[in-house]
């Protein structure tokens, strides 16, 4: 069984178990926190929601808030002596999927 769940303006594939990383959410640590679910996959049945499925949540356990890899944003203009260097760490937060419906 898996779902298609959305927040942060992205939407993830996940089953029971999953651990995603996902758009920053404003909650403490080993607090739970519940998704829409826009699609339900069970063996041969599909709900698909419209927008989301009724009845459905996701609900899943926050395990750590944190930062990615820092990306380095290089821009300059040739000829012109116009450098300037940036850093940018995009936060996150995983989460493990621990029910789905």
């Amino acid at each position: 069984m898996y779902a298609i769940i959305q927040t942060g303006g992205k939407q993830y594939k996940v089953a029971v178990g999953d651990e995603v990383l996902v758009e920053k959410l404003d909650v403490e640590v080993d607090t739970e926190v519940t998704f829409d679910v826009l699609l339900v996959a069970d063996g041969e049945n599909i709900t698909v929601g419209t927008p989301v499925v009724d009845g459905v949540k996701a609900t899943g356990k926050v395990l750590e808030q944190g930062k990615g890899k820092k990306v380095i944003v290089f821009r300059y203009k040739p000829k012109k002596n116009i450098r300037k260097k940036r850093g940018h760490r995009q936060p996150y937060t995983r989460v493990e999927i621990t029910a789905i419906g």
